[in-house]
């Protein structure tokens, strides 16, 4: 779920439209600043705002509902992948887009 932060911009914002926002906020409850940071954004200012929000009011949740919905983002990403819309990195090298 962390290797998301190395998505494009482009990248980030057709996978945002695959998963429900409540998904999101839960999967983006343990996750690094740089992630939620290129998260918030590929949204609009106001989008980022009432995420966090609902991420602050959420309060205490299951770690193991956090990690399936980061797990259920990562299967929208690969399946996104496969469907040629975007461009996962790390799969033997660096490649360059041109």
């Amino acid at each position: 779920f962390a290797d998301l932060v190395h998505l494009d911009d482009r990248s980030i914002r057709a996978l945002l439209k695959e998963i429900s926002n409540d998904e999101l906020i839960l999967a983006l409850k343990t996750a690094a600043d740089d992630l939620s940071d290129k998260i918030f954004g590929n949204v609009s200012q106001r989008a980022a705002e009432m995420m966090k929000e609902d991420m602050e009011v959420m309060g205490p949740v299951k770690l193991r509902d956090v990690e399936q919905a980061q797990l259920n983002i990562v299967k929208a990403a690969r399946r996104l992948e496969e469907e040629g819309k975007i461009v996962l990195g790390g799969k033997g090298g660096e490649e360059v887009l041109v």
